[in-house]
């Protein structure tokens, strides 16, 4: 990820729409799928921390790990101090060691040269019947400038990150896309990126939505009860909850 889109992530994610309507929906997906408040929970790929410090402690007491030493001064400046820097192809804790892992936003990296790898380590550090979130980009179709900024190497759909999780052992419990009711702008918005091209190093996190943002936020928000229930068809990301098997398997 190029270092000035960690700033940009810092200074809008406890603003941006984007960022507070996901926030609801990984709440709704996780008070139906993750039992009480005292679990061991990994952020796999914290980047700044904002997960760390909005909406995960909620069910547990959360480690952060990332690569990248920048995205960790961050989490500092949050006050968090429960992060280590590693890759998540290569995590520094022992088997089964958590009960819930979440990575949001991190396999489609190109620096995570093995998805598949990432995963297996995730099974490998989660406890039996332990469970997994994953948050990804979706559609390989829907590439723009933002992809270049944040170094994407891959977008998935459903069927194929179905078929990773059951490749890597994880026996997927629930799959849904989200940000689908402005899927239709980001469609146009993709469209015209490649009439008038973006400057280069342009995001959409630069794209403030000033007026807009509160209805946007209510708008992605209001997809919660929908995606953690029978799902959503079609989105800019999907979302997946997993399950490694075990003999107390719920």
């Amino acid at each position: 990820m190029d270092p000035v889109e960690y700033e940009r992530m810092y200074q809008v994610e406890q603003s941006h729409w984007w960022y507070l309507g996901m926030q609801t929906i990984t709440r709704a997906m996780l008070d139906r799928y993750v039992n009480g408040s005292d679990a061991q929970i990994l952020d796999a790929g914290c980047g700044t921390g904002a997960a760390m410090s909005a909406c995960l402690p909620r069910y547990g007491q959360v480690t952060g790990c990332d690569f990248s030493i920048l995205a960790l001064r961050y989490c500092h400046q949050r006050a968090i101090q429960q992060i280590t820097q590693a890759s998540v192809t290569a995590l520094p804790f022992p088997p089964e060691f958590f009960d819930l892992i979440t990575s949001f936003d991190v396999l489609y990296e190109r620096g995570v040269d093995s998805p598949a790898a990432a995963l297996a380590e995730f099974k490998r550090i989660l406890r039996p019947a332990g469970k997994l979130l994953l948050r990804l980009p979706a559609y390989d179709w829907l590439r723009g400038q933002h992809d270049q900024a944040v170094h994407t190497g891959r977008r998935f759909d459903a069927r194929s990150l179905s078929h990773l999780l059951n490749e890597s052992g994880l026996r997927p419990l629930h799959i849904t896309y989200a940000n689908t009711f402005l899927f239709p702008l980001a469609i146009l918005k993709r469209l015209l990126e490649r009439v008038f091209p973006p400057a280069a190093g342009s995001s959409d996190l630069a794209l403030g939505a000033g007026f807009f943002n509160p209805l946007l936020t209510r708008i992605l928000a209001a997809e919660a009860p929908i995606a953690a229930g029978r799902g959503l068809p079609f989105g800019l990301s999907v979302i997946a909850i997993a399950q490694k098997e075990g003999l107390d398997e719920q």
